[in-house]
């Protein structure tokens, strides 16, 4: 899903779109941080305790309320960060298929994230570049319609990873008995929504490069408008929605791993 892809001269206007929307959503996404930092800083007693002098103080409760038994654990930070955070290792004892579903999606959504990033700095920089005259002495890795088509088979190979995932998260939560009575409504939101931005965009660019995926439709001017469409739920849903939901935990956890040296 190449989030920034089709930027021209004749989309201009769609690009500081996706600019203006990346500025809300990170706004949103610092207001609700701050609101959790602020929250988990007063300690285990809530809004009612002294807040605590250590921003470190909320994973440490955060893990504790994620095991009666949590302890500090003694390995390295390189050690944590690889095999616990990385590596997903508790997962992988619990269950390998749960594991599988977990690393295929972190996987594939984290690189994808990284080479939109990626892209959109490229068309940053030339754009800027273009406003004061040096485009012409950027790298020819810096020219867009060139960095994106470095990232092209890289691009399809993370998108098919994340879909793999998606189809083991949803076969999960339809046809295992034990799942599919203890999912509740944000496993469903976060599951549906991770879903749609997923499909918008294959079906983005499949639109633009002609593939199985753009379902017939031959208008290469919808895949700008599609594009952006999957945009704006991405960096809504990803971005904005994380303060405020159980995504929460993809910083959360990490962090409380860190503070206790580990989660074996």
């Amino acid at each position: 899903m190449d989030y920034f892809a089709g930027v021209t001269d004749a989309l201009r206007v769609t690009f500081v779109q996706m600019m203006l929307i990346s500025f809300i959503a990170m706004g949103i996404f610092v207001v609700g941080m701050y609101i959790n930092l602020k929250k988990w800083g007063m300690g285990s007693t809530g809004y009612g305790a002294a807040p605590s002098k250590s921003i470190m103080a909320f994973p440490k409760m955060l893990m504790y309320q994620m095991s009666e038994h949590a302890h500090v654990h003694n390995q390295s930070v390189l050690e944590t960060f690889v095999l616990d955070i990385l590596f997903q290792r508790r997962i992988l004892r619990r269950s390998p298929l749960r594991w599988f579903m977990h690393f295929t999606i972190f996987v594939g959504w984290m690189t994808l994230f990284a080479m939109s990033g990626a892209m959109f700095a490229v068309e940053m920089i030339h754009l800027i570049g273009e406003k004061v005259g040096y485009a012409h002495s950027l790298p020819w890795f810096m020219i867009p319609e060139t960095f994106r088509e470095l990232l092209a088979v890289p691009n399809d190979i993370f998108s098919y990873i994340l879909l793999i995932g998606i189809i083991i998260a949803i076969y999960r939560r339809l046809f295992v008995a034990k799942v599919r009575e203890a999912t509740i409504a944000y496993d469903s939101i976060l599951l549906i929504g991770l879903t749609i931005i997923t499909i918008t965009g294959f079906i983005a660019d499949g639109i633009r490069n002609g593939t199985i995926w753009s379902f017939g439709i031959e208008d290469t001017s919808l895949a700008p408008p599609m594009a952006l469409f999957h945009v704006v739920i991405s960096l809504l849903f990803c971005i904005a929605y994380i303060p405020f939901s159980k995504y929460i935990h993809v910083i959360a956890i990490p962090l409380a791993l860190l503070a206790n040296k580990g989660g074996e």
